[in-house]
Formats: C-alpha cells, sequence, structure tokens
C-alpha cells in the first residue's frame, strides 16, 4: 500500500519547476536590464553628440578637407553638422557644386567628427535635469540593481541544483499517476520514492529557503518615475557605479588637466612609464600621479585618504628601477614600516630592507652596497651617514607632516638624507589648504625657489593664483574629483611591528597557554600609550578627523573595547556591548550621527557588528582577526550598505610574527578555497571558520617557534627574555 497520493507528489514537482521558472525569469529580466541600460545609455550620449553637432557649423568642413564649397551648402539650409547627420548623400550630390565625390569626403569627416565628441562625451546624470533620456536611464539601470544581487544567487542555485532537480523529478513521474504507478518495477519504485523524499526535504533547506524568498521579492517589476529618481536622489552613487560597470568611460571627470595647469598638464602627459615589475593595475588618476612625481622629481603628493599614495609612491620606484636606478628609501612612522614592506613585495617586485632595530646598522650596510628599497623610521634617520658621492633615487618621506618643525632632530636628520637624494616624494593625506605655513615649510626642503614665491601671498591658500604657483610642487586630488564609482569598499591591512615590552607579554601567553590573551596581542598591555596597535589607531582616527569622517572600532574582546573607550575619552561613543540593551543601542547610533567628525564609535564585533545602520562612519577598524569571515563581514556592513555616500575605509589591526599573522593566512586559504569550489550553503560557510582544533593547531605551531626562538636567544645571546 503505497503512502501518498499522486496530487502531493505533483505538488512538490510543480514547487520545484516554479523554483526554477522563477530564477530563470530573474536572469533575464536582469540580462534584458542591462542590455537595455546600455541601449538607453547610448540614446542618451547621441542625444547629447547632436545638441553639440548642432553647434558646429559646416564651415568646419573646411579644416579637414580644402575645396569643399561650404557656401553651397548654407544656401541649401545645411548649416551645421546636424544638419549634415540629416541630410542623406544623394540629396548632398543634388546640391549644386557637390559632387559624389565631395558628398562621400563629407560623410566620412561627418563621421570622423561624430566619432570623436561620442568618445569624448561624458553624461551627467542629476535629478534637476530630468529629460526624456536621463529618465529612461535611470529607469533601467533601476530595474538592473532592483535584482542585482538576486541575480547572482539565481545564477549560482541554477548552475548547481538543475541538473540535480531534473534528474529526480524524472523518476517521481510514475508517483504520478496511479496506473503508471501500479506498472512500475519494485526497484523503480523505490527509486521513486527516494527521489521523491529528497525533492520534498530539499524544499526545507537553506538554499531553496532562501531561493524562494528571493523569487517572492523580486515580482513588483513596475515602478513610477517619480519613485526611481528619487532612489536616484538618496542611491546616486549606486547608479553611477552600475553606468561605470555597464558602459566603461561614459562617466567621469572632463578636466583634461586632472586639475593641473594646463602648460604642465601637457608636460606630465608627455612622461614616458614603464611600470615592468608592478604586480598591480593602476587606476587612470594613479598612474597620473606617478607621471607627475616623475616628472616634477621633488614634489608634496596629498591625495585623500584612501587614493593609494603608496602604491603611487611604489609604482615610481618601479618605474625608476626601469630606467636604472638602484636605491630607494622610505622614511615613515613606526607604526607603519611593516606595513610598508609588505606593500612594497605584494605590489612589486622591488626588495625591500627593514633598517629598524638591532640589525639596522648591517641591514644598512646591505641596502648600501646591493640596492632595492631601505624602510626606515624618522627616529632611525640618525644613523643615516651617507658618503659625499653616493645618492639615493629617491627619497619617499610619508606623513610629511612629521617634518613640518625645523628644529627638531628627526627633521635635521630626514633633511640630510633628502639633500643626497636625486628625487624627493613627500606625502601626506593630511589637507595642508588651511595651514599654509607648515606646508611653505614642506615646500622649502623640496623647492625653495616656489617656497620663496608664494611666501609674500597673504590670500588664503584656495586662491587660484596660489594654487597655480605651487602646483608644480604639490598635488592633491580628492576622491570625488578622480573617482566616480563610489562609495567603494578600500580594505588595508595594518600589519604593526611589537615592541619589546608587547613581545615579552605575548610570548608569555603563548607558552602559559593563555590563549584568549594571545588573541589581543598589543591591547594586552597595561599601558596603551605603549601598545602599537592602539597608536596606529590613534592615527588613522586623526587621519579620519583630518578627512570629515567618524570611526567604528570593533573588537571580540571587552577588556579591549573598554580599554579603547578609556584611552579615546570624550571621542567615544559607546561602547556597544552585549549588557547594552537594543533601545540604548540606537540611542547610542543617534548620539554617533549627530557627532562631528572624529568622533569613535567602539562597539564588541558580536554586539555592534549585527542589526545596526551606521551609515554615518565611513571608517571600521577591527581589532584583531575574527575566527568566522562572516562576523567581519557582517561589522563592515553596519557602515557599508545602502544609504552610505562615501567609499568605506577597513583596517585591520595586526601583528607580525603572532598569532595574528597565522590566524590571516589560514582565513585567507579558507577563502580562497571557498571562492573557488563552494555555494553560500550553511555548509560552506561552516568550512570557513577557524575551529578550535585549527586555533589549537596554530597555538602549538606559535609555542613551537617561540620555545625555538628562546632556545638561540639563550646561545647566542646568553640570555632570556623575560
Amino acid at each position: 500500500m503505497k503512502d501518498f497520493e499522486p496530487i502531493d507528489v505533483k505538488k512538490i514537482l510543480n514547487t520545484h519547476q516554479s523554483i526554477l521558472n522563477g530564477t530563470i525569469k530573474i536572469i533575464k529580466q536582469n540580462d534584458a536590464a542591462k542590455f537595455d541600460s546600455k541601449k538607453a545609455a547610448e540614446a542618451y550620449v547621441a542625444a547629447e553628440v547632436s545638441k553639440i553637432l548642432d553647434t558646429v557649423s559646416v564651415e568646419e568642413l573646411s579644416r579637414y578637407k580644402s575645396g569643399i564649397r561650404v557656401k553651397s551648402l548654407l544656401n541649401n539650409n545645411v548649416n551645421t553638422f546636424a544638419d549634415l547627420e540629416k541630410v542623406s548623400t544623394r540629396a548632398l550630390i543634388d546640391i549644386n557644386g557637390i559632387s559624389q565625390e565631395t558628398a562621400l569626403t563629407i560623410k566620412k569627416i561627418l563621421a570622423f567628427v561624430k566619432n570623436k565628441i561620442t568618445q569624448e562625451t561624458k553624461i551627467r546624470l542629476s535629478a534637476d535635469n530630468k529629460t526624456e533620456y536621463s529618465t529612461a536611464l535611470i529607469k533601467n539601470v533601476y530595474l538592473y540593481k532592483y535584482n542585482l544581487n538576486a541575480v547572482k544567487d539565481c545564477r549560482k542555485f541554477y548552475s548547481k541544483y538543475y541538473n540535480q532537480i531534473r534528474i529526480l523529478a524524472e523518476s517521481t513521474l510514475p508517483m504520478t499517476n496511479n496506473f503508471k504507478w501500479f506498472f512500475t518495477s519494485k526497484s523503480q519504485k523505490s527509486a521513486a520514492i527516494d527521489a521523491y523524499n529528497k525533492l520534498k526535504c530539499a524544499l526545507e533547506t537553506e538554499p531553496f529557503l532562501k531561493i524562494q524568498e528571493i523569487i517572492e521579492n523580486n515580482k513588483q517589476t513596475s515602478f513610477s518615475a517619480n519613485d526611481i529618481w528619487e532612489d536616484f536622489e538618496k542611491n546616486s552613487i549606486e547608479y553611477f557605479t552600475i553606468l561605470e560597470e555597464i558602459v566603461p568611460g561614459l562617466i567621469g571627470s572632463n578636466d583634461t588637466f586632472q586639475g593641473l595647469p594646463e602648460e604642465l598638464a601637457e608636460e606630465v602627459k608627455g612622461q614616458s612609464l614603464d611600470l615592468l615589475g608592478l604586480k598591480c593595475t593602476l587606476r587612470k588618476y594613479q598612474e597620473w600621479g606617478v607621471k607627475y612625481i616623475l616628472h616634477q622629481k621633488r614634489v608634496l603628493l596629498g591625495d585623500e585618504m584612501g587614493l593609494g599614495k603608496t602604491i603611487q609612491a611604489i609604482a615610481t620606484m618601479v618605474a625608476m628601477r626601469n630606467g636604472g636606478e638602484k636605491h630607494f628609501l622610505v622614511v615613515c612612522p613606526a607604526s607603519v614600516l611593516t606595513n610598508w614592506c609588505r606593500e612594497i613585495q605584494k605590489h612589486s617586485d622591488l626588495e625591500a630592507i627593514k633598517i629598524h632595530g638591532k640589525d639596522k646598522k648591517e641591514n644598512l650596510e646591505l641596502w648600501l652596497n646591493k640596492g632595492g628599497v631601505a624602510v626606515t623610521t624618522y627616529e632611525t634617520t640618525s644613523i643615516f651617514e651617507l658618503e659625499d658621492q653616493f645618492k639615493v633615487s629617491l627619497t619617499v618621506v610619508d606623513e610629511a607632516h612629521y617634518i613640518k618643525n625645523p628644529e627638531a632632530k628627526r627633521t635635521e636628520n630626514t633633511k640630510k638624507i633628502c639633500n643626497k637624494s636625486k628625487s624627493l616624494l613627500f606625502m601626506t593625506g593630511t589637507a595642508l589648504e588651511n595651514q599654509v605655513e607648515e606646508m611653505i615649510s614642506l615646500i622649502y626642503i623640496l623647492q625653495p625657489e616656489i617656497a620663496h614665491s608664494v611666501k609674500n601671498i597673504t590670500v588664503i591658500a584656495s586662491a587660484p593664483k596660489f594654487k597655480e604657483k605651487i602646483a608644480p610642487v604639490y598635488y592633491r586630488r580628492k576622491r570625488t574629483d578622480v573617482l566616480t564609482e563610489l562609495p567603494e569598499l578600500i580594505e588595508t591591512e595594518e600589519w604593526c611591528e611589537l615592541s619589546f615590552e608587547e613581545e615579552q607579554i605575548y610570548e608569555k601567553s603563548v607558552i602559559e597557554q593563555q590563549y584568549a590573551e594571545c588573541r589581543r596581542v598589543s591591547f594586552n598591555i597595561d599601558d596603551l600609550s605603549k601598545s602599537t596597535k592602539a597608536n596606529r589607531l590613534l592615527e588613522i582616527i586623526e587621519e579620519a578627523e583630518e578627512e570629515g569622517r567618524k570611526v567604528i572600532v570593533f573588537s571580540f574582546f571587552l577588556d579591549t573595547i573598554q580599554k579603547i573607550a578609556l584611552m579615546l575619552d570624550s571621542k567615544c561613543y559607546g561602547p556597544i556591548t552585549g549588557a547594552v540593551p537594543p533601545n540604548r543601542r540606537q540611542e547610542i547610533i543617534d548620539e554617533f550621527e549627530k557627532a562631528p567628525s572624529g568622533s569613535v564609535l567602539v562597539a564588541q564585533i558580536q554586539s555592534g557588528g549585527t542589526g545596526l545602520n551606521i551609515q554615518c562612519a565611513s571608517v571600521v577598524v577591527i581589532c584583531e582577526p575574527q575566527f568566522k569571515p562572516s562576523t567581519e563581514n557582517q561589522a563592515i556592513s553596519r557602515a557599508y550598505r545602502m544609504g552610505q555616500a562615501r567609499n568605506v575605509l577597513v583596517h585591520r589591526l595586526l601583528c607580525e610574527d603572532t598569532i595574528d599573522e597565522k590566524l590571516t593566512k589560514v582565513l585567507k586559504h579558507k577563502q580562497d578555497i571557498f571562492d573557488a569550489f563552494a555555494d553560500e550553503s550553511v555548509s560552506a560557510q561552516k568550512s570557513m571558520e577557524i575551529d578550535d582544533d585549527t586555533f589549537s593547531n596554530l597555538m602549538k605551531e606559535e609555542t613551537e617557534r617561540i620555545n625555538q626562538k628562546r632556545g638561540i636567544t639563550a646561545n647566542d645571546n646568553q640570555k632570556t627574555p623575560e
């Protein structure tokens, strides 16, 4: 006796077919919206081009070909290039004085000019300019973005489950009819029942529940123009991002001089550039920045935070190396020393040599003899005694405002090195326009003649005359000036080098198997003024304040959160922890939204990383690696979500030669495997987590490393760490 009804089987099969049809429909709708968006963009551009052609007189034909009887065209009401476009070749030939050959030539000139204008035309969408073409464009982009995330899930689902569903459904067909079932063999019945049970159970699993929800949420396809324009006003950056993806080059700045005086811009544009050995692709504005540095030789790069000044510096060194130069030097704060070394090795084939710590003199000698990129701190510059004939190819001074005081020892030491350098690159993300004296003090080191020329200009630094005079030495781009695909998520690993005291505390925690303490490396020191992570955090907050940003700081550990809150004092909002009721959490968020730039929201990542919307912040700091990447992603998404008008900068604070390094390496490996093979199921997400056994094994490796290190220390240095 069968324990099912054909109607129930048909219902299950229909549900699966409906799911497959729903995914296909969403995919097709998305593809159609993408195609229609491209066509709408082309129509918009064509309309703009037609407007321009209507301003170009047919007299311009003479610039391209002499002998054309323009007067005959004018006499026949063909006054502009737009008129030429409307007139057929046959009609041109009928005009007295226009031969067939001339008519064909005119049409070729028209095509050439139109193509050139089309390539150079950039559209500027604005809610204040709702034309037929702009409305059609944003409508299609809206339809495309409406289910953009859903279509990715649909493609993955369809690819993974289509064949499985089809095969199982075929096996269950005998169950849909009592007559068929009666004549079905025992083995086929068994297979059919098994297939039916699998199909039935599958509907209750996470991937199927998720895809059904996606299909249900994507049924609405009718939207009014007012709704779409309202969405555009709230989320204009999303539209620009999609347009840049669909039609590259369609949007962006029309400033062909990149913010420089025309004559200088033309010179910079012609600068040759050989980037063989650079392991990343430069954006257009970054390539321009590198050319500026190479051409001008002694400059201050003041690009806004997050625009990649470090990458531009590395690319400059690569280009100079390819031109035959050998010795490069980076002078930076101790907090970013390790990060510089890692960035150089990650993004180029240049060798980074750290000149800091106990081996600094040996490494300095190595660099002098071998070449490469020496990376040192302001304090360590005191050991640089360079021979008279020795020249540094390029000295990069990071956070150059550190040497604004001419009487400081580090300024004197850095200036000595600068005097031995063929080229100089000072870098700072701090806007110097409103700190004219500080700017001029730096320019004096770079190009004294320019500093002298602007010293007596008493007007504010934003005045055109001042800007033009300092353009050959000071170059600053704001993100909104060079990029249109906002917002963007920019993630940075901030590698810190432990101080001796921090190292002793960390090693003691490892040996004593205090694993939670190990994960709190650098923040488990009593005095946070001696913490390398805390000092880097303060620098990030200072930079954020300069850029008009707010910061969210996340940590897994309550003690770390409390210490940071005390350190920040009045700048701190929160902290948000598990003990804070939901209502109070929202009150804290509301207070934070009204707070000034440079304010910091501090939260435990388990509590503040979910369920909160914090679009007013655009800098996220994560104090230690988390066991679950999803935990970090959720925390980041508190700021990086719809409604965020600025790019989101994510800083992960990490310490070299600690468990941070091992955890980061394992998580990256898991992410690579996940990206290559796994879908977004619960089990796949689970496989990305670091479980207790994995962490325990990593700590055993750390213990062995430290024991070996202590043995070497005892034998070679005749002393044992505390």
